[in-house]
């Protein structure tokens, strides 16, 4: 049993409501495939599922999974889950597969590369991740899991940023910093025949 695993059966960190980037970054497209990445408890994923995507849900946390698929159940939507260690690289992301994808509070730097390639051309990229806090409150972060300012918007240079903030936000879901992107990847050329 994870820590996170725990946390979930405690009832912690189960908010319902999907972040207002997400929400924002979708309201102008029209559904494809999307891929949740450490989706936790599947507020994204279902929020998703609700507008007509088809999702993935990635966590490494079986109990956010079952809450996920209960909660998905209770919406009347289909979500496909998977149980996986994304730092022991137990899910790989397929190559120009996904049209959305979407990582929330969760910081693992090697699966840039990968999140960017399995992005189809124009696919867009959704997230927020805590970033490094020169004003800490009491609440200490392992430093390992945070970005340095400016680093979030340079994994996706040479792509269309449509949005792009760091800083504490209003109504957000957490106290710390954190940088939010809504990234478009450039349309990829036909292939010759």
């Amino acid at each position: 049993m994870t820590d996170w695993d725990q946390r979930y059966r405690a009832g912690e960190h189960l908010p319902a409501h999907p972040h207002h980037l997400l929400v924002t970054a979708t309201e102008p497209l029209a559904p494809g495939r999307a891929l949740d990445l450490a989706c936790g408890a599947g507020r994204h994923s279902i929020y998703l599922a609700s507008k007509g995507w088809r999702v993935t849900a990635v966590d490494n946390s079986q109990a956010g999974i079952e809450v996920a698929c209960r909660r998905a159940h209770k919406n009347g939507v289909m979500i496909e889950t998977v149980v996986a260690d994304l730092e022991c690289g137990e899910f790989k992301i397929d190559f120009a597969a996904y049209d959305l994808i979407c990582v929330f509070y969760y910081l693992q730097r090697d699966l840039f590369a990968g999140i960017k390639d399995g992005l189809r051309g124009n696919g867009i990229f959704v997230g927020a991740i805590h970033i490094i806090d020169d004003q800490a409150d009491s609440h200490q972060m392992n430093p390992a899991y945070l970005l340095a300012q400016g680093e979030l918007k340079a994994f996706f240079s040479g792509w269309r940023i449509d949005h792009y903030q760091e800083g504490r936000h209003e109504g957000g879901d957490h106290k710390h910093r954190d940088a939010e992107i809504i990234a478009c990847k450039p349309s990829v050329p036909d292939r010759p025949d």
